[in-house]
C-alpha cells in the first residue's frame, strides 16, 4: 500500500473485483445459467450494480432490512429473499418494499404462506414464492418432493400468491442428490398441471461445477465477488484471486517466534470454517494466526516471524461475508491506491 492506512481496516481491491464478476458471469453465461448474486458478501449498492451490469438477472437479499437498504440508492429492482418471513412487522415491510421494486420470496410451510397471503391479500400485485427444499443441508426447507408439491398446490391456488418454482442451498459436493431430488420434485409439480418456472440453486464452494446439476436455471452465489480463505483451501479460487484483505499492524513482539495485531475478533471474526487459524498473511505462508481476542490477533511461527512494531499486514480471512458485517465502512483500492471510504450499507440488516 502506497499510502499508510489507518488500521484495522478491511481492504476491496476493486480491479480484482471486477476480474471475478466478469470471470463468474462469462460461465454462467457459457452453461446458460442465470446468475443471480448474493449481495450479502459485500451489502453494497454499488458493488450490486457492477454485478448487474455484467449481466446478473438480479440479486439475492437473506433478509427484509437488508433489500431495503441495497435498493435505497437505486437503480435495483428485482430482488429474491432467500428466508422464511415470519411475522406480521416483517410481512408489513415486505409488502411496503414490493411496491419499490419486483420481490420473491422463499417459503417451506403453510404457516408461512397463509402470512404472505394475509399481507398481499389487498394488494395490486400477487407475491411470487418459490418453495425451499432441504436437499441435503439441513438448513429451511422441505424434505421431500412430495412435501414440494403440497407447497406449490396451495401457492398455486391462493388468490394472492403466485407459485415461482423451487429453491434450494445444497449440500457441498453433492450434485447428484441435489439434482435428483429437484427433478423428482419439478416433475411431481408438472404432472399436477403447475408451471415450474425457477428452479434456483446457490454456494460458493461449488461455483464451478453448476453444470453437474442440470435441472437448475438460475445460480445464487455471494462469495466469489471477494473470495476468502475458506475458497482459497478449497482449491475454488487462488491467492490472487482474493479482492477483500484485512489490513493490519503489528503492534507487539513479545518474542522472537510471537506477534500480535490490532485486527482481532471483532474484524476478523472467529469463524473457522474447519480451518485450524483465522486467516491466511498475504505472501507469508510460514505465520500462522492463532489465536483472537476482540483486539488482539495472535501471530506464531517456528521459525522467528520476522515482523517488526508498526508493520502492516494484509489478512485474508477465513470468511469475507461476516467481515464485511463488522464495519461501517471500507476501503475501495485499484492500482494498489486507496480511492474512497465505502460505507457498507446493509451492515446489521438480520431482521
Amino acid at each position: 500500500m502506497k499510502e499508510e492506512l489507518d488500521t484495522p481496516a478491511v481492504l476491496i481491491d476493486m480491479d480484482i473485483v471486477k476480474e471475478n464478476i466478469q470471470a463468474y458471469q462469462k460461465y454462467c453465461n457459457g452453461i446458460g445459467i442465470n446468475l443471480r448474486p448474493h449481495i450479502k458478501t459485500h451489502k453494497i449498492p454499488e458493488l450490486a450494480k457492477l454485478q448487474l451490469n455484467e449481466g446478473a438477472v438480479g440479486i439475492t437479499c437473506q433478509k427484509i432490512s437488508e433489500a431495503e437498504a441495497i435498493i435505497s440508492e437505486g437503480g435495483i429492482s428485482d430482488i429474491l429473499i432467500t428466508y422464511n418471513i415470519i411475522g406480521q412487522k416483517k410481512l408489513m415491510a415486505l409488502k411496503k418494499l414490493s411496491k419499490r421494486a419486483n420481490i420473491a420470496v422463499v417459503a417451506d410451510s403453510v404457516y408461512c404462506l397463509e402470512g404472505l397471503s394475509r399481507a398481499f391479500e389487498d394488494s395490486k400485485k400477487k407475491l411470487r414464492v418459490l418453495v425451499e427444499c432441504d436437499t441435503g443441508a439441513n438448513r429451511c426447507g422441505v424434505i421431500s418432493p412430495s412435501a414440494a408439491l403440497k407447497l406449490a398446490k396451495v401457492i398455486s391456488s391462493n388468490n394472492n400468491l403466485i407459485f415461482g418454482g423451487l429453491m434450494t442451498y445444497p449440500p457441498i459436493s453433492e450434485p447428484e442428490k441435489v439434482n435428483s431430488f429437484l427433478a423428482e420434485a419439478k416433475d411431481l409439480i408438472e404432472k399436477n398441471g403447475i408451471k415450474v418456472e425457477t428452479i434456483s440453486i446457490g454456494g460458493s464452494p461449488d461455483m464451478w461445477k453448476v453444470k453437474k446439476i442440470p435441472i437448475a436455471n438460475e445460480y445464487r452465489i455471494g462469495t466469489y465477488i471477494f473470495n476468502d480463505r475458506s475458497l482459497l483451501h478449497r482449491g475454488v479460487c487462488k491467492e490472487r484471486d482474493c479482492a477483500l484483505t484485512v489490513l493490519a499492524t503489528v503492534v507487539s513482539t513479545p518474542t522472537d517466534y510471537r506477534a500480535i495485531v490490532d485486527a482481532g475478533s471483532k474484524v476478523l471474526t472467529s469463524d473457522l470454517f474447519g480451518l485450524e487459524d483465522y486467516g491466511r498473511v498475504l505472501s507469508k505462508p510460514h505465520l500462522k494466526i492463532c489465536q483472537l481476542t476482540e483486539e488482539h490477533g495472535t501471530i506464531i511461527s517456528e521459525n522467528p516471524t520476522g515482523l517488526k512494531i508498526g508493520q502492516q499486514l494484509k489478512i485474508i480471512p477465513n470468511h469475507a461475508c461476516v467481515v464485511t458485517n463488522m464495519l461501517d465502512s471500507v476501503i475501495f483500492v485499484a492500482n494498489e491506491m486507496p480511492i474512497k471510504h465505502q460505507k457498507v450499507i446493509a451492515r446489521g440488516k438480520v431482521w
